[in-house]
Parts: structure tokens; sequence; C-alpha cells
């Protein structure tokens, strides 16, 4: 008998058993500060071409969850420095108040395409652009930037 597959996940997967046993990896597993109460959910596909610089700064009404499809995403919330998210890897934003700084494509030779599954406050955008009196006035809560 062959000895079983392994997962990146150290799972092992045995020949014959139930997909359904070993077909969830969990990518992120987080509880929220706040969901809106009876929240509106958009799924969407987020496509930025090669060195983009992606949304302004902006926030959205309620959480966002996300997974990187393909290539890598230049991304900074308020508070937290910035990092760089690479495809297979998955991340969330708090929504509500804080500012998301940066979504851009980090790479200049591909493109960036991830997903997000975003709860919104219903009757609200489910996304908000910020102004740059509101972005001067919030400069000390941002983390300090590399550079």
């Amino acid at each position: 008998m062959p000895a079983p597959e392994s997962r990146s996940t150290g799972e092992e997967i045995t020949p014959g058993a139930p997909a359904w046993k070993t077909a969830l990896t969990s990518l992120l597993d987080i509880q929220p500060p706040s969901v809106p109460e009876r929240p509106q959910v958009m799924t969407a596909l987020v496509q930025f071409p090669p060195g983009d610089p992606g949304t302004p700064p902006h926030r959205h009404s309620g959480p966002v969850f996300g997974y990187m499809v393909e290539g890598e995403m230049l991304f900074e919330l308020e508070g937290e420095p910035e990092r760089v998210i690479r495809a297979g890897e998955a991340f969330w934003e708090p929504g509500g108040d804080v500012i998301h700084y940066q979504d851009g494509n980090n790479r200049e030779d591909i493109w960036s395409r991830f997903v997000v599954v975003m709860m919104m406050v219903p009757g609200q955008p489910m996304l908000t652009l910020v102004d740059e009196e509101e972005l001067a006035g919030r400069r000390h809560l941002r983390a300090p930037r590399s550079g």
C-alpha cells in the first residue's frame, strides 16, 4: 500500500478516504471587533495592473476579509506598519473608523488579484474615500513608514 500523501498543513491524505474530510484548509481565523447588524455582504474580485497604486486611502463600514489570488499587494491599515500580502495569503481589516491606506500592486511585472468579502452597514457605501483634511488630522495614528 502506498504511503499517504502529505499537505503543507501536515495533514495526511489517505487514498480512498472521502475528500470532504481533508478538503478544508483554514486560511484565517479571527473574531472581528464588530459586525454590522443585519449586514449587507458583498464578495468582489479586485484586479490592479502591474505597478498600480490601488485605491486611495479609504474605509469600509464593516469588516473585510480577503484572499490574495495572484501577485502581491502592499497593504497598510491605520496603526499598523505596511506589509506585503502574497498570493495564497489571507488578510482582513476591521472596517468602521479604521483607514485603509494602501492596497496597491506591489509588483511592476504582474497583475495583482484578490477576492474580498465585505460586511457593510445596509444603506452605506461599501467604500468611502478619506479626504486630505482628515488624513492630516489623523497622521499621528499612522504607523511609521520605512524610507
